[in-house]
């Protein structure tokens, strides 16, 4: 079996031969590799190629593939079953490892991925507020739900697509889009303002000193409610938010998702106890889903929140640092931008980049928009490799 013909396969039965845009390779170009198996910092393809892996599933596997201990968990639980539509231990001990890491979050509830978290927050800012308008940021992207489309970063960005086609008008009527690090007047009828606190999916941008203080003061003033998107950045560089290293802003709602479920698909928004107390049953604001809190994904979950620390997190960005250091060498100073663990790329060429790395086994993500995650797996001879390669590229 090789990649080619397995892509044609797929598109046979599955839009564009892929359940993921990004994954089709349409903005690099070529044919997209298949994973047969991961383990550690590496990838193989159906065709036995290796690949020095910086995509890690866009930030959900920090410790890397197929971690021994987080596998353990994951058959351990398998083997005792894996959905059953009622509570489970391991949804509270989740819930309450999460909140105890993050200042303001008293009450949370789990979902199944980031888009469901995104769109029940926001669900829920509107009926706790009684207002329809929402605020989020060009590039910012926040899910696929209708009313998020409009500006969004990452995948659509990649395909140039300002808003989805199937969004009609009255979906995106309410939704107001300013540019990144831009501190909005407000009216009073947005029920929330809602950002990536560091913005991960156009490229890596950096709040501009003030900018999220200014976003917090102007919910204040006229009774808005404030949601970080953490999707990518919540436990990505300490164990908890990423506010306290971007000014210590304490939203009323965050998002959560990627690295909590330990590699399978998670998500959760929380906040304060009087505002998450307006989800049903015991507000009016409704919210559910069968899989919420899968059995399988919370004992993930648990499992590798359990291994985060600050010494594992300072190992993750002393690689990075090295990483950062050697591709600005290698690309030019302005072709790479770093915050702690992650990396973003702004280059015209970066398709053939991309396939140049990818041809002497290096993989990052085939979108210029998407950041670069390296993980506790890899090591510093991972590191000096990506760098010799980059240099030869």
């Amino acid at each position: 079996m090789d990649n080619q013909s397995l892509f044609q396969r797929a598109l046979k039965t599955v839009p564009g031969g892929v359940n993921s845009p990004v994954r089709s390779f349409g903005a690099v170009g070529g044919t997209p590799y298949f994973v047969e198996r991961g383990l550690g910092a590496y990838v193989w393809d159906v065709q036995g190629n290796r690949y020095l892996d910086f995509v890690q599933s866009y930030g959900a596997s920090i410790l890397g593939h197929a971690d021994p201990q987080v596998v353990e968990t994951i058959a351990l639980q398998a083997h005792k079953g894996t959905t059953f539509g009622a509570p489970t231990l391991n949804e509270v001990l989740l819930a309450e490892t999460i909140c105890e890491k993050v200042q303001g979050c008293e009450w949370l509830r789990l979902v199944s991925s980031g888009t469901e978290a995104a769109m029940s927050a926001i669900r829920l800012a509107r009926g706790a507020t009684q207002r329809d308008k929402i605020v989020k940021f060009q590039g910012c992207y926040h899910g696929h739900a209708d009313f998020l489309l409009a500006g969004a970063g990452s995948g659509m960005a990649t395909f140039g697509i300002p808003t989805s086609r199937g969004v009609t008008a009255k979906s995106v009527e309410d939704t107001i889009v300013i540019a990144y690090n831009t501190v909005p007047r407000l009216e009073d009828d947005v029920a929330c303002v809602i950002v990536e606190p560091i913005a991960a999916n156009s490229g890596l941008i950096v709040p501009k000193p003030g900018f999220l203080e200014g976003l917090r003061a102007e919910c204040d003033r006229v009774g808005a409610l404030l949601i970080f998107d953490e999707v990518i950045t919540g436990f990505r560089f300490r164990a908890g938010s990423c506010s306290p290293l971007v000014g210590g802003v304490v939203p009323d709602l965050y998002l959560f998702g990627k690295i909590i479920g330990g590699g399978l698909p998670m998500g959760a928004f929380g906040g304060r106890r009087e505002l998450m107390g307006e989800l049903a049953p015991l507000g009016g604001v409704y919210q559910a889903g069968t899989l919420s809190g899968n059995p399988l994904a919370t004992a993930a979950g648990l499992c590798v929140l359990g291994k985060l620390d600050d010494g594992l997190y300072e190992a993750i960005e002393q690689k990075a640092t090295r990483l950062v250091n050697g591709l600005r060498l290698a690309l030019g100073e302005s072709s790479v931008s770093h915050f702690k663990t992650l990396i973003g790329f702004a280059m015209d060429d970066y398709a053939q980049f991309f396939h140049s790395m990818l041809a002497r086994g290096v993989a990052f993500a085939p979108g210029v928009y998407e950041v670069a995650f390296p993980s506790y797996a890899h090591s510093d001879d991972d590191i000096e490799v990506t760098i010799e390669v980059a240099s030869e590229v």
